[in-house]
């Protein structure tokens, strides 16, 4: 299978790109600068917004790992969910995006988000707003092939890799200690078999540890 992985420089992306190419996939990574990559990846040094339909069209699934935390940058996270969309609209290459828990309910009736709650960090809440805009806006494309990933809300890093993870909806879930949590690692694991299985296709799913 060919894969592109966006923001393959940042940790999530890197763990990712390793995942992929153990399992045998041919990887390409669209950076903005040129970062430290195995010799088997293909970097391609272009800003997410200057991609086109025909930088994407040879890829079976494209994964959105970009990440900024800068206030003035986090508008960027819808903007590009929207910019993915119009350039994959109609094509048959899946749209992975690794979003937030924010969006993820806390009530199974689903009409409170984590991000409403007290619980919620006062400095996570621009991003997760942002994120939850992005999932939003992919909800009204049904010419795109898209999934949206919400890790738990303690994601991890160095969190170790334990090679299990348990899938999720919509509603935020606990592991069996009770906990909301996962490693960058176990993540990319989850990531890939989705790319592999396409279970959540116009879908958003979640993962916790088990």
């Amino acid at each position: 299978m060919k894969m592109a992985v966006i923001g393959g420089n940042g940790k999530m992306g890197q763990l990712i790109i390793e995942e992929a190419l153990g399992r045998g996939h041919e990887v390409t990574t669209f950076v903005r600068q040129n970062g430290s990559h195995e010799s088997k990846v293909r970097v391609v040094n272009k800003d997410l917004f200057a991609l086109s339909s025909c930088d994407l069209k040879e890829f079976d699934a494209i994964v959105n790992a970009f990440g900024v935390w800068k206030p003035e940058d986090v508008p960027l996270f819808s903007k590009a969910a929207q910019h993915l969309s119009e350039a994959l609209s109609g094509q048959e290459g899946r749209l992975l995006v690794i979003g937030s828990a924010g969006s993820l309910y806390v009530d199974s009736e689903k009409t409170t988000r984590f991000m409403d709650t007290p619980d919620m960090p006062d400095f996570a809440v621009p991003v997760a707003t942002e994120q939850a805009k992005a999932l939003d806006y992919l909800y009204t494309r049904d010419d795109v092939r898209w999934t949206y990933l919400s890790p738990p809300v303690d994601f991890r890093p160095k969190g170790a890799k334990t090679s299990a993870y348990k899938l999720a909806g919509d509603v935020l879930t606990l592991s069996s200690a009770g906990e909301t949590q996962i490693s960058y690692a176990d993540a990319a694991i989850a990531v890939v078999d989705e790319i592999e299985n396409g279970d959540y296709i116009q879908q958003r799913f979640s993962v916790v540890a088990v």
